[in-house]
C-alpha cells in the first residue's frame, strides 16, 4: 500500500526537511509542533557538504548561501599557545572535492529558509501550538485532522514519539556543557579569524569560533565538563556556572580567558546523547534526528545527520512498502550514525588531550598535509544520501 500522508511531530530542521523531502515524491505531510510560533533558537551552525548537497536538491541552498559565510579552512589551534596545529581546506576546495559547499550561518537562517519552502509547498501543512503529550493514533489524528499512514518523530532529544516504539533509545546526560555566545565583530580580539572556522584545543576543553555574516560578528562555543541540570534544552548561565566555566579554562592562554570573562549573554546548553535502541516499530512510526541519535557536537554533524535522515527516509518511503522501508532506513542510518559517533568520540579524545597525549597529538598533526586531512573526511563530507 502506498504512503500518501505522513504526520511529522516536530517542526525543527529534521521535521521541515522531512516534509520537503516527502513532497519531492508527491507525499503530503502534516507537521505538528507545540510551539505557538517558530522562533529563533540557538546560535551558529556548520553545514558540511553532505548536508548542503541535500539542501540544494530541496531548493533551499540558494536562499541560505546569500546569508552564510563560506570559510576557506577549518583550522585547529592550541588553546594554550594560540599556535597553529593543522588545517582542513574547505571553500572552493570543498565544492571541487566533495561537490557541495561548506558554510556557517545562524541556526535561524536555515530554520527560516526551510520554513519558507514548506509554507510555499501545497503538500505541506503546519499545525502550531499543538502539544501531544502521549502520541497515540487518536492524539495524532486530532492534531492533524486526519488519519495518517506514518508518524515521523522529529521531536528532538526529549522525544515523546519514542513511546510508540518498543525499546526506543533513551536520552542521558553526556557530562558536558556547551556555552554558546555571539559577539559583534567590532568587539572581537585580533586572534579571532573572520574568514575561517577555528577550533582551539586545550586540556579537557575546547573552543570553536567562526564568523556569522548575519550579525557581522562571531559565534563562539565553549565545550567543558558540567553538571546535569535536568530535562532542559538550554538556559541562561548562572554566576556560579560562569565561575565553573572560568575554572575549566584556567590552564588556557590569557587572551582566551579574558575573552570568556568579557562575554555576556551566554546560553548554557547541557549536551545529551541518545543511547542504543530501535528507531522504528515495523509498522507506522519512525524516529529521525536527535530523537533517534542525539550525539555530541565533536564532529559538528548533528544538523547534517538529521538532514540526511529525513532525505533518505523520504526516498525509501516513496519507493518501498512501508514496513520494509522502515527496516532499511533503520539499518542504513544506524550504521551511518554509529560511524559519525565514533568520529566524534575520537575528536573529543584528541581535542581534550593533556600531557604526553597532547604532545603526541601535536606531533602527528604537524606531519599531516591539509590535503591528507581532507581525504580522511571523504567518507563523511562526500556521502551522497539516497533520496
Amino acid at each position: 500500500m502506498a504512503t500518501n500522508v505522513v504526520a511529522i511531530i516536530g517542526a525543527g530542521m529534521a521535521g521541515l526537511t522531512a516534509a520537503l523531502a516527502l513532497a519531492r515524491h508527491g507525499i503530503r505531510s502534516e507537521i505538528v509542533d507545540q510551539a505557538p510560533q517558530l522562533g529563533e533558537v540557538g546560535a551558529g551552525l556548520q553545514i558540511s557538504p553532505n548536508a548542503s548537497r541535500i539542501l540544494r536538491e530541496l531548493g533551499v541552498l540558494r536562499d541560505i548561501e546569500q546569508r552564510w559565510c563560506e570559510p576557506q579552512e577549518i583550522r585547529l589551534k592550541s588553546g594554550v599557545t594560540l599556535g597553529a596545529l593543522a588545517a582542513v581546506p574547505v571553500g572552493a576546495f570543498a565544492r571541487e572535492r566533495w561537490g557541495a559547499p561548506y558554510g556557517v550561518l545562524h541556526r535561524s537562517t536555515l530554520q527560516q529558509a526551510l520554513l519558507s519552502a514548506v509554507l510555499r509547498n501545497p503538500l505541506c501543512k503546519i499545525h502550531l501550538g499543538c502539544h501531544i503529550e502521549s502520541p497515540s493514533d487518536a492524539a495524532v489524528a486530532r492534531a492533524t485532522g486526519e488519519q495518517t499512514d506514518l508518524v515521523i518523530g522529529a521531536d528532538g532529544v526529549w522525544s515523546r514519539t519514542r513511546a510508540r516504539i518498543p525499546d526506543a533509545p533513551k536520552a542521558h546526560f553526556s557530562g558536558n556543557i556547551a556555552w554558546r555566545f555571539t559577539m559583534a565583530g567590532a568587539n572581537a580580539p585580533g586572534f579571532l579569524d573572520p574568514a575561517n572556522v577555528t577550533a582551539f584545543l586545550g586540556p579537557r576543553t575546547h573552543l570553536v569560533c567562526y564568523p556569522l555574516k548575519e550579525i557581522g560578528g562571531f559565534n563562539i562555543v565553549a565545550i567543558a565538563a558540567g553538571v546535569d541540570p535536568g530535562e532542559t534544552w538550554s538556559t541562561e548561565g548562572s554566576e556560579r556556572q560562569s565561575r565553573t566555566l572560568a575554572e575549566q579554562f584556567s590552564e588556557w592562554n590569557p587572551d582566551i580567558r579574558n575573552l570568556l570573562s568579557s562575554l555576556r549573554g551566554a546560553t548554557f546548553w547541557p549536551l545529551y546523547q541518545a543511547g542504543p535502541g530501535r528507531w522504528q516499530n515495523g509498522r507506522d512510526t519512525v524516529l529521525i534526528g536527535d530523537a533517534a541519535h542525539a550525539m555530541m557536537p565533536f564532529a559538528a554533524q548533528g544538523a547534517a545527520m538529521a538532514i540526511e535522515d529525513a532525505f533518505e527516509l523520504a526516498g525509501l518511503v516513496a519507493s518501498t512498502p512501508l514496513p520494509e522501508a522502515l527496516a532499511i532506513y533503520e539499518r542504513v542510518r544506524q550504521a551511518r550514525a554509529a560511524r559519525v559517533g565514533k568520529r566524534g568520540a575520537f575528536n573529543r579524545f584528541a581535542y581534550h588531550a593533556r600531557g604526553p597525549v597532547r604532545i603526541a597529538r601535536d606531533l602527528v598533526l604537524a606531519t599531516r598535509s591539509p590535503q591528507s586531512l581532507a581525504a580522511d573526511l571523504d567518507w563523511l563530507y562526500g556521502y551522497h544520501a539516497k533520496g
